[in-house]
């Protein structure tokens, strides 16, 4: 009997713990996941960079390799080292569109432009990577600059803990912001990562 494919996701790490929960609940053993630090988000412009060392350095190791980014701010540089690669990766323009999916995200945008968007990742950490990582710890006269035209928050919930709607009160609270909350559960990172560890192998890549 043929030893299964075995399938690799090099993944922004604000998915980590999404990524792992659904391949917890879908018994992927045969996929493996590798993380890229976080904080790539507040340095876009090492993304690409960043994906195409991991994709070289692992790709005699798998079958079969999927990159779980969206573009991310990289303004179409993710998709040109991916195109030059042969990989694929999650469709969209950041994780706030394929978790609310498309269509919700454009009416949410739309609706009003002046939105700062949660995950369950960044509430988790908000103090950490907006907070910190702003310097309005340092400096709180900093919020204003930051925030003052925002309207209102979105939390785009993914599989929040209990009090996960306490706390995105609280961080709305403390930048004055309306708040919403949508549950979207795993959206399109759901659906894509079904549909690669599902599929038979498409290696596409240069020999």
């Amino acid at each position: 009997m043929d030893a299964p494919a075995r399938k690799l996701v090099i993944a922004c790490g604000a998915l980590a713990h999404e990524i792992a929960a659904l391949r917890k609940a879908n018994g992927w053993s045969s996929l493996d996941v590798i993380c890229l630090p976080p904080e790539l988000h507040n340095r876009p412009e090492k993304i690409a960079g960043s994906v195409r060392e991991k994709i070289r350095a692992h790709r005699r190791d798998y079958d079969e390799i999927f990159v779980a980014y969206a573009d991310c701010g990289t303004g179409g540089a993710l998709d040109a080292v991916l195109a030059e690669e042969g990989v694929e990766r999650i469709p969209g323009a950041h994780c706030y569109e394929f978790f609310a999916g498309p269509a919700a995200f454009a009416e949410l945008a739309e609706a009003e432009p002046g939105t700062f968007y949660l995950t369950d990742f960044l509430l988790r950490h908000f103090d950490r990577l907006v907070i910190q990582a702003l310097g309005i710890d340092r400096h709180p006269e900093l919020m204003k600059t930051y925030f003052g035209n925002y309207r209102r928050l979105v939390y785009l919930a993914q599989a929040p803990k209990p009090d996960a709607e306490a706390a995105a009160r609280k961080v709305a609270d403390r930048l004055g912001l309306e708040l919403v909350v949508r549950q979207t559960g795993y959206g399109g990172l759901g659906s894509t990562l079904r549909n690669f560890a599902g599929r038979p192998v498409v290696r596409t890549w240069p020999a």
